[in-house]
C-alpha cells in the first residue's frame, strides 16, 4: 500500500479550533491555560490526518470523530467578513477580483461571460444577449460502429459528462486552476462550431480495467487512486486532489484513450481527440502529482501497439514536462517520446526534462526533451523547433502513430504557462504532425487553465483534424535568441544518435555562429568630439585644455 498523504481540513476540525479560541476570550485567566492545551490537542489530531494513508483513514474514521456539542460556539459570520474581501472570480482564468470593475484584472474576461455555454464564441467585454446558449451533451451522438469501414472513417472524440464530477471538494478562497469548466468551454466552443455534436462522430465510454492499467502503473499507484473512492476529499500532494468520484473519472479517460487508439489504428476512425480529465502525463509508474492520477498517453500508446502499431509517436507539447511519460517510456525503444516545455535550468515545475535527459538501456535518443531556458515562448520558437529537431527525428523513426499529448498551457493568456503560443501555432503544429504514420493521430487533452485561450486552440486543432482548417505558413519563423540556442543544444546531444541531423546541426551551428557574430560587429554610435571653448586656451587653463582635447581624441578614434 503505497504511502500517499491525506489532508482531511474537514469542517468540524476547524469548528472545534475556532470553538477553542472563543472559550479563551470569554474566560478568564484560569482558564487560558486549558484552552491552549485544547488548540495544541486539535494541531496534534491535525497533523496525525495529514501523515496516515489513504486506507489508514478510512479503517479509522472514529479515531477524528468530534463531538457534536461544539458545533453551537462556531460563528460563521467570521468566514464571512474574510470573504467580503474579494467581490468576483473571474470565469476565464479564476484570478480574484477585488474592485468593482466588470472586466478581469488579468485576462480582461467580463464577470458575466457566458463562455462555459458559448465557448471561446463568448464576448469577452460583455455578455451576449443575442446568442443562444448551448448545453453540450453527449446523447444521441452517433457511435463508432465496430464493424465500420475504413472509407467512412471519420474523426472520433472521446468524451463523458462524468469527468465533470471530478472536482475539489474543500472550498478555498482560489479555485483550483483544473476544474470541470475545461471540458465545458471546450465542448461549447466545439457545439457552437458545429464539430461535436455534428460532424465527429463519438466513441462509447469504457472504465480501463486493471489489467490494462498494471501494464502502465504499479499495482500500489492503482490502488492508492481506487481507495479515494472512499473519501469524500483527499489529497495526493498538496496541488493534486480527489473525491468520491476522481477514481471512476480516471478510469473513464484513461479508457477512452485506449478505445481512441484502437479504433484509429484498426482504420474504424481516422483520427481523434480525447476530451478527457483528470490529465495524466505527470503521473509516473508509482507516483500521482501535478493534477494527473492515471497516464493517459502511455495507455493509449500501449493499446494502439496491441492493436497492430510497432512504433508510437508521443508528442508532448504541454508547458510542463511529461516526467511520468518519459519514465514509462524511457528504456522502451519502441516508443519515442518528444517533449517541448519551459524548463529554466530545472527551476520550472517539475524541474525534469533537461536535454541531457535521453532515455537508457538500449533506448538512447529515444526521449528528446526540447527545455526552454525562459517564459514568453511563443509560435516562432515551436514551429522552429519542430522544423530542425521533431520533425528530423519523427521521419526517422518512422511511427505507425502518433499521439499529442495536449496540453494548452503554454497557450498565450494562460495563467500557469506564461508562454505566447496562438491557436493558428497549434493548428501549424498539428499540421506538421500529420504528415507521419499516414495521418494516424490522436490528441490527448493534458494542462490548460485559461478557458477562452483552451477552447479556441482545441476547436483549430480539431478543425485540422478533419481537414477542413486552412493553415498558413508563419510569415517569420525565425526564433528567439534563446530558442535558438536552445534548439542548438538539443541537436548538439541528439545528433550523436539521429543521422539525420547532422547537416541540421551544421546549420543551426552556422545561424548561431552567424547572430553571434552579428552582434559583435554592431557598428557602435561614433562619440562626437567635444571642442572646449577658446578661453580655455588661454592662462592657467592651458595645461588643461590640451590634456582634456588630447584625451577626447584618442577616445574619438
Amino acid at each position: 500500500m503505497v504511502a500517499v498523504v491525506v489532508e482531511m481540513n474537514s469542517v468540524k476540525s476547524r469548528e472545534a479550533e475556532i470553538s477553542v479560541h472563543n472559550q479563551a476570550y470569554e474566560v478568564g485567566e484560569s482558564s487560558v491555560s486549558d484552552a491552549s492545551d485544547e488548540v495544541a490537542e486539535a494541531k496534534k489530531r491535525a497533523r496525525l490526518q495529514k501523515e496516515l494513508t489513504f486506507q489508514d483513514l478510512y479503517e479509522n474514521q472514529e479515531l477524528f470523530d468530534e463531538d457534536d456539542d461544539e458545533d453551537g460556539d462556531w460563528d460563521p459570520s467570521q468566514l464571512q467578513k474574510c470573504l467580503e474581501v474579494i467581490k468576483w472570480l473571474c470565469k476565464n482564468c479564476t484570478v480574484d477580483n477585488i474592485n468593482d470593475d466588470v472586466c478581469c484584472r488579468i485576462c480582461g474576461e467580463h464577470k458575466d461571460s457566458k463562455i462555459l455555454s458559448l465557448g471561446h464564441f463568448a464576448s469577452p467585454f460583455a455578455p451576449d444577449e443575442d446568442l443562444n446558449e448551448i448545453r453540450p451533451t453527449i446523447k444521441g451522438l452517433r457511435d463508432i460502429d465496430p464493424l465500420e469501414s475504413a472509407a467512412n472513417s471519420s474523426t472520433a472524440i472521446g468524451f463523458d459528462e462524468r469527468m465533470l464530477l471530478h472536482a475539489e471538494v474543500e472550498m478555498k478562497p482560489h479555485p483550483h486552476p483544473e476544474r470541470p469548466d475545461r471540458l465545458r468551454a471546450i465542448a461549447a466552443s466545439l457545439a457552437r462550431a458545429g464539430i461535436f455534436p455534428g460532424r465527429c462522430c463519438s466513441i462509447p465510454a469504457r472504465e480501463i480495467t486493471q489489467e490494462e492499467l498494471m501494464m502502465v502503473h504499479s499495482s500500489e499507484h492503482i490502488e492508492s487512486v481506487e481507495v479515494t473512492s472512499k473519501l469524500m476529499s483527499s489529497y495526493f500532494t498538496s496541488d493534486t486532489y480527489a473525491n468520491e468520484h476522481s477514481a471512476c473519472a480516471a478510469r473513464l479517460a484513461a479508457g477512452l484513450c485506449a478505445d481512441l487508439a484502437s479504433a484509429i489504428v484498426s482504420g474504424r476512425a481516422k483520427n481523434g481527440f480525447a476530451l478527457v480529465r483528470p490529465p495524466g502525463h505527470h503521473a509516473g509508474v508509482k507516483d500521482v502529482m501535478g493534477f494527473c492520477l492515471h497516464n493517459n498517453a502511455a495507455v493509449a500508446a500501449l493499446a494502439a501497439q496491441a492493436a497492430g502499431a510497432k512504433k508510437v509517436l508521443i508528442l508532448d507539447w504541454d508547458v510542463h514536462h511529461g516526467n511520468g511519460t518519459q519514465e514509462i517510456f524511457e528504456q522502451n525503444n519502441s516508443v519515442l517520446y518528444i517533449s517541448l516545455h519551459r524548463h529554466e535550468g530545472g527551476a520550472f515545475y517539475p524541474g525534469t526534462g533537461g536535454a541531457h535527459e535521453v532515455g537508457y538501456m538500449g533506448a538512447e535518443g529515444f526521449c528528446v526533451n526540447i527545455p526552454w531556458s525562459r517564459g514568453g515562448v511563443g509560435d516562432n520558437d515551436y514551429i522552429f523547433a519542430f522544423q530542425h529537431v521533431v520533425l528530423p527525428i519523427a521521419s526517422e523513426f518512422a511511427p505507425d502513430f502518433t499521439i499529442i499529448s495536449a496540453g494548452f498551457d503554454a497557450a498565450r493568456g494562460d495563467p500557469l504557462g506564461g508562454c505566447d503560443i496562438t491557436p493558428s501555432g497549434y493548428a501549424q503544429m498539428t499540421h506538421m504532425l500529420n504528415a507521419l504514420s499516414g495521418g494516424k493521430m490522436l490528441v490527448i487533452l493534458e494542462g490548460g487553465y485559461n478557458l477562452r485561450s483552451i477552447s479556441s486552440s482545441a476547436t483549430a486543432v480539431i478543425k485540422v483534424l478533419l481537414g477542413d482548417s486552412h493553415v498558413c505558413e508563419l510569415e517569420n519563423s525565425f526564433p528567439s535568441k534563446s530558442g535558438l540556442q536552445t534548439v542548438f543544444e538539443v541537436l548538439d546531444i541528439q545528433n550523436n544518435f539521429w543521422p539525420s541531423l547532422k547537416p541540421i546541426f551544421m546549420n543551426v551551428m552556422s545561424l548561431w555562429k552567424m547572430y553571434c557574430l552579428a552582434k559583435k560587429s554592431k557598428p557602435t554610435k561614433k562619440r562626437r568630439r567635444v571642442i572646449p571653448p577658446m578661453w580655455w586656451r588661454w592662462g592657467r587653463r592651458s595645461f588643461l585644455f590640451h590634456m582634456l582635447n588630447g584625451h577626447l581624441r584618442v577616445k574619438s578614434k
